[in-house]
Formats: C-alpha cells, sequence, structure tokens
C-alpha cells in the first residue's frame, strides 16, 4: 500500500516536476535582487517636462556648484556668534565633516553675512555634497558616524546634533519605508494564518495561499529591484507590492484552494479537479487580473514618476499573482492532494453554507429593500467623499521616530524652518547682456524687489545684495567667495540663481499660491524680456499637484472603458460590466467618504497612530486611490458573477443561480475581504502617511465592498435585472 502511494507521488512529481522546477528557479533568481530593494529606489520625486524640473536641469548644466545638495546638521544649545567655547566646538565639528569623503565644502555661521544659519538657541552647519561622489544621500551614514561623539560629548550641556535636509530625508525614508513593509508583514501574517485556518479547518490547505502570497511578493519585489537598476522607481512602491502582493496572492490561492476541495469532495478524481479548477478557477483569476491589472495600467499615462512606479508595481505584483495561481497551484494542489485535509482543526467542513443559501434566495425575493438598506450608508459615505481636500497637508507628515523629521523640528525651534519652503528663481538675462552691466543689473534688482514685495517672504539671497542702483564693481565681484559665485552665477554670467526664503510663520499653502502669483505676474511686470523660471520645493508641490490633477479625468476614462471592454468579452454581456463600473465607482466613492471622515475630521484618529487631523491628503492619493480601488473592487464582482453565470449556463433559474452562486462564493469572498483588510489594515498602521493614507482607503473600500456591495448592492440589482443580466451573450433555457 505504502509502495503504490509513493509510486503515485512519484509520478504525479515527475509529470508536474518542470513547471514547478521553472518556477523554483525564478523565485531563487530575483529573490536576489528583492534584498535591500530599498537600496535603489528613489525617494526624490520630479515631474519631467515641468518648470520646477528645468530650473533643476538649468542648475546642473549653466552653474559650476550644479543644484547643489545639502545635508544639514542642526545644532541646538550653541551660541557661536558670542560664546567663545561655543565657537571653539563650532570649528572642531566643522573640521570633522569637512574631512569626511563625499563632502565638497562646509557652510557654516562665519560672520554677519551668513546670519541665516544662526538661529533662535541654535545654529546651521550645511555639508555641501559632492555629486561626483556616489549618491548624496549614502554619505548620510558617514556624517552621522563622524558627528555621534560629539553629540555624545556635548549632551550634558544642553547641546543636541540633529541631520536633515533633502538627502538625510531620503536616507531615512528607504529605511523607514522597509522596515515598515517588514513591520507589516508580521502584523499581518498571523491574522491570516487564522482566517485561513477557520476558513479551510486544516492548517495545511490554510498554508497553501500563503505560500501564494509570499511567492508574489518576491517574484514582484525582484523584478522591481531589478528594473531599477536601469529605470527609475520610486519608494513608495516597496510598500505597495508588499501590501498587494500578501492581499491578492492570498486571494487567489484561497479561490484556487476553494474550488480544488469542491471538486475532490464531489467526487472527481485528482486529474479532473485539477482540470476543473484550472478552467473555471482560472478564467475567473485571470478575468479578475486583467480588470486589477487595467486599473494600475491608467497611472502609467502621468508623466510623474512617482506614480508610474506606482503602476508599475500594481502591474507587475498582479502578474505574478495570476501567473503563480495558473501554473504553479494547480500542480502543488494534485500534490498537496493527499495531506490537503490534514492537521485538520474542525474536521470536515460544509462547502455551501446554508445561510448564504437563504440569504440568496431572500434577496431575490426582496431586492429592493437590500437595495435601499445597503445603499444608503454608502450614499452617506459618498456625500463626505464630496468634502474630501486635496492639497499639501501643512502639518507634519513625516515618520516621527526618524532622526531627520526630529531635525526638522529643531529647525522650527530655532526658527530656521523657512529654509525648507525655499524657492529658487532663475532669471536668464538677453543674449547681450549679462548681470554686470547696468541693464542686466537693473533687471535683476527689479526681479528681486518683485520677490520681497510680498510679505511672505523673508530674504532673497544671491552673490550680491542688488541694494544699490549701480553695479557691482569688478574688484568687488571678484572678491566674493568663489563657492557663493559658482551656486549663485552662471559661468557666462547672464543667468542669475534667485533663492527666496519665507517668512517662519507662512504656511506651505501659502508659498503655493507664492509661486503661482509669481509665474503669472513677473513677466509681465519686471522683466518681459528675461526668461524666468521658478523652482525649489513649493514650485514642485505646484506643478506635481496640476500634473497629477490634471490628467485624473483621462486615467478614470481610459481605465473605465478599459474594464467595460474586459469584462463585455469575459461574460458577453452589457448589462454587467454597466453594473460593475457603477458598482466600482461607488466603492471608490465610499472610500474616499472614510478618509474624509478619518483623516480630515479625525474619527477614530488616534487608532492610527496619528495626534491630530490633516489639512488636506497628497494630490496623488486620489488617483492612487481610484486605480487600486478600482481593480481591487472588481475582483469580487468577477468571483460573484462568473459563479452565477457559470450556473445559468447550466439551466439554473435566476433565483437558484443566485443563491447557488453567493452559497460557492460568498465564503470565498468573506475569507478573501477579511484577509485584505487585515493586509491594508497592517500597512495603514505605519508611519508613512501617504500609504497609512492608501492603506486605509483599501481596506475601508474592501470592508464596504464584501459587506454592502457585492453581498447586498449587487445581487439585488443582478435580481432586478433578470435575464437581461446575461444580454446578448449568454444563452440561457427559456424556463430558467
Amino acid at each position: 500500500m505504502l509502495n503504490t502511494a509513493a509510486f503515485r507521488v512519484r509520478n504525479l512529481l515527475r509529470a508536474r516536476g518542470l513547471t514547478i522546477l521553472v518556477w523554483l528557479s525564478v523565485v531563487l533568481v530575483l529573490s536576489r535582487y528583492a534584498v535591500h530593494l530599498e537600496d535603489v529606489l528613489q525617494v526624490k520625486a520630479s515631474v519631467a517636462g515641468s518648470e520646477s524640473e528645468a530650473v533643476r536641469l538649468a542648475l546642473n548644466s549653466r552653474f559650476a556648484a550644479g543644484d547643489a545638495e545639502y545635508a544639514a546638521l542642526v545644532v541646538r544649545g550653541i551660541d557661536a556668534k558670542d560664546a567663545p567655547g561655543d565657537r571653539t566646538r563650532l570649528d572642531s565639528l566643522v573640521t570633522a565633516i569637512a574631512e569626511l569623503q563625499g563632502v565638497a565644502r562646509v557652510r557654516f555661521y562665519e560672520r554677519t553675512r551668513d546670519s541665516l544659519l544662526m538661529g533662535k538657541g541654535g545654529v546651521l552647519v550645511l555639508a555641501v555634497l559632492d555629486p561626483t561622489d556616489s549618491p548624496s544621500d549614502r554619505v548620510i551614514p558617514l556624517l552621522r558616524e563622524a558627528t555621534a561623539p560629539f553629540a555624545s560629548g556635548w549632551s550634558s550641556l544642553g547641546i543636541t546634533l540633529r541631520w536633515t535636509g533633502e538627502s538625510a530625508l531620503n536616507y531615512d525614508l528607504r529605511k523607514a519605508s522597509a522596515r515598515d513593509a517588514t513591520r507589516a508583514e508580521l502584523r499581518a501574517l498571523p491574522l491570516t494564518g487564522i482566517i485561513l485556518l477557520f476558513a479551510f479547518g486544516s492548517l495545511v490547505a490554510a498554508g497553501v495561499p500563503v505560500v501564494v502570497g509570499l511567492l508574489t511578493i518576491t517574484c514582484a519585489l525582484g523584478t522591481a529591484g531589478l528594473v531599477g537598476r536601469v529605470l527609475p522607481l520610486h519608494l513608495v512602491l516597496q510598500s505597495l507590492v508588499t501590501m498587494l502582493g500578501l492581499g491578492l496572492g492570498i486571494d487567489y490561492g484561497l479561490l484556487m484552494v476553494s474550488r480544488f476541495r469542491e471538486s475532490r469532495r464531489g467526487g472527481k478524481t485528482r486529474k479532473e479537479s485539477e482540470a476543473i479548477t484550472a478552467r473555471f478557477g482560472g478564467r475567473t483569476i485571470l478575468l479578475s487580473g486583467v480588470a486589477v491589472m487595467l486599473g494600475f495600467g491608467g497611472l502609467l499615462v502621468v508623466p510623474v514618476g512617482e506614480v508610474r512606479s506606482v503602476g508599475f508595481g500594481g502591474l507587475v505584483v498582479v502578474a505574478f499573482a495570476v501567473a503563480v495561481s495558473l501554473t504553479l497551484l494547480p500542480k502543488l494542489l494534485v500534490i498537496l492532494d493527499p495531506v490537503l485535509d490534514k492537521l485538520s482543526l474542525s474536521g470536515k467542513r460544509r462547502f455551501t453554507p446554508d445561510l448564504w443559501y437563504r440569504w440568496g434566495r431572500w434577496v431575490s425575493v426582496h431586492p429592493v429593500s437590500v437595495l435601499v438598506a445597503a445603499g444608503l450608508p454608502l450614499l452617506w459615505l459618498c456625500l463626505h467623499a464630496t468634502q474630501l481636500r486635496v492639497g499639501t497637508p501643512w502639518e507634519s507628515w513625516l515618520p516621527p521616530s526618524i532622526e531627520s523629521t526630529r531635525g526638522i523640528e529643531d529647525l522650527r525651534a530655532i526658527e530656521r524652518a523657512g529654509l525648507l519652503q525655499m524657492t529658487r528663481v532663475l532669471s536668464q538675462l538677453p543674449d547681450t547682456t549679462e548681470v554686470l552691466s547696468q541693464d542686466g543689473w537693473a533687471t535683476v534688482r527689479s526681479i528681486r524687489t518683485h520677490l520681497l514685495a510680498d510679505d511672505r517672504i523673508a530674504s532673497v539671497l544671491s552673490f550680491a545684495g542688488f541694494t544699490g542702483a549701480q553695479p557691482m564693481s569688478r574688484l568687488a565681484f571678484l572678491m566674493t567667495p568663489q563657492a557663493i559665485r559658482d551656486t549663485y552665477l552662471s559661468d557666462d554670467r547672464r543667468t542669475v540663481l534667485l533663492d527666496v526664503i519665507p517668512t517662519e510663520h507662512t504656511e506651505p499653502e501659502d508659498m503655493l499660491a507664492y509661486v503661482r502669483n509669481m509665474r503669472s505676474t513677473v513677466h509681465a511686470r519686471v522683466a518681459e524680456d528675461t526668461q524666468i523660471l521658478v523652482g525649489g520645493l513649493p514650485a514642485f508641490h505646484v506643478d506635481y499637484q496640476e500634473r497629477v490633477s490634471g490628467y485624473l479625468p483621462m486615467v478614470v476614462v481610459l481605465v473605465v472603458a478599459g474594464t467595460f471592454v474586459a469584462l463585455f468579452i469575459g461574460f458577453r454581456s452589457l448589462l454587467i460590466p454597466v453594473k460593475a463600473l457603477a458598482l466600482n465607482l461607488l466603492s471608490v466613492a465610499a472610500a474616499f467618504g472614510v478618509v474624509k471622515l478619518v483623516f480630515q475630521d479625525g474619527l477614530a484618529l488616534a487608532a492610527l497612530g496619528l495626534e491630530q487631523p490633516i489639512s488636506a491628503v497628497f494630490p496623488v492619493i486620489p488617483t492612487l486611490v481610484f486605480c487600486t480601488v478600482f481593480g481591487l473592487s472588481m475582483d469580487y464582482e468577477v468571483f460573484l458573477v462568473a459563479r452565477v453565470a457559470e450556473l445559468r449556463r447550466q439551466g439554473v433559474s435566476e433565483p437558484d443561480a443566485l443563491a447557488q452562486g453567493l452559497a460557492f462564493s460568498a465564503p470565498v469572498i468573506s475569507s478573501a475581504a477579511a484577509i485584505m483588510v487585515v493586509v491594508f489594515g497592517a500597512f495603514a498602521l505605519g508611519d508613512y502617511l501617504v500609504i497609512k493614507i492608501l492603506g486605509l482607503a483599501l481596506a475601508a473600500s474592501v470592508f464596504l465592498d464584501a459587506t454592502l456591495v457585492r453581498v447586498a448592492v449587487g445581487p439585488a440589482l443582478l435580481t432586478l435585472a433578470g435575464r437581461w443580466n446575461w444580454w446578448p451573450g449568454i444563452r440561457t433555457p427559456q424556463n430558467a
């Protein structure tokens, strides 16, 4: 008996060994690139073709110093102006920093004109990073290591040292993103295992979908790590791929395992069960996967690196989830069949719950009541969605645990936070005019005066003050430090950089308005024959918002149209795609309503680790939430409608098809949704605010989708439409 069983297992392994061997090779290769993925992902975002990007490129091409990157050391508790001991300490600190590889030069308070680097109760030390060295944010560990002895030795004197600035933030956010993803997995996997145990009653059966999810994550992250060495990919991809890979991989695995067990319990052989699972379960997963991929494909239309990275990550993770489920999983199920129900915790379970069948029959008798009862809460959430504010939050939205975030708080404490909102204005004079000529000097002087004529602006920095009507002398120009000239003036002396520093209490939204005003007025009022470009962080936010919001209508149209075509081909019906699209839009709007209630109104905000509501959600959130939720919401629609359509083709009557379809698919939908909510909720508890908002939006949409939309509103609409659901493609018996 044992020999016969062993012989059968060997035959099964031999017949399916090639598929398993191929996948094993793929996983081994890609897992190498998944390790330390954060090291190849970018944190700094850019908007190709925008005015802010044009400023950055011009600085790099026309200025000797280029678009210099700084790492800012905020030193609190030092008075470098009047205290001799503090002056000595600052000098020793600067010397240690200047000796490091990767540091081109150091700027600090030396004389009155450096007053910007002296704050209330502290000073700033700016390490100008060498652009020819390794990626700038890789120097941050060296800087922190060099200043750690000073911080330790001076702590008893009440002196603190913290590195911040764009490069430090990039480094810290990379590490925080990887940490968040790992923690979210550790939070989600135990609860996911419990849900799967409840769904299957067997440790082996419950473990199979988890394996699918982990394989999906490994392959998708590995692909991102490989592509990221050639093409720029953004950091947000890492958390998204982990979140979706775990959720979708387990969802698809759950569906396939359920279908295989159903066939086996129905008396089918292993081979027959494999064929049925691959045919019907595989068709459902393929159609669902195409719908989800269409949602992420829409993000590739937006010419913003961060958004396209999410689109790429979504496409890759869905593709691997589908591929693993369709090719590898059926083979594994046949091999594992003898032990699939082993280690049972609850004995044999009935696959078709009477509760769901009775609910389906009740919906078919009372569709209008169900529609009203389930639809009203959703419409209430949709009403709140109309009040969602989109913009850059003025509150601190960075992870509070990282050093660079605490450094920003130190900047605010010494009243130098205006440096964070610095706007960079490039003034390119006509070909025949240089800045030291009378006309060139007068033009730049008038631009500076115009920039300063606003209560929101504290100062404007350049290689000269432009305070006098006459140009500075050639001798005075040559006496200006070379580093300052390289930073603010091009080699041909025709392009001048003006750094605009806002007042300490100017909010980010006010600076965005300032940038828009400057772009629309400075040419007409000051210098019609001079090219003026406005860049810097506030200008980037303006360009980012306009680019993302400008492309949102096109994304919506493309995703909706593509999904309609895919569903029409899949179901050969006109009404099913229309109903599915309407329900998806309802889920998206309801998710936005939840985001508004939680993050904007502060409902249950403490549960997510935030102390106060935020003034607005990031401009990228509506686009990301729409494409992600729209695709994921289609999962459960396809799960249910595909089963009902299959029963209708077999001649089952409309009410019975709905009831049986719910009985077969609702347990899968409920378990899959519970897993999705757990996974997305685990990411909502992280420190990265963009991922926190996205995680909550996805968790809320999946919960509402599985509890109200797909098992209440959807079945009610199916009942009301009757046989018109299947027109014109599906032929059903006339008496059915």
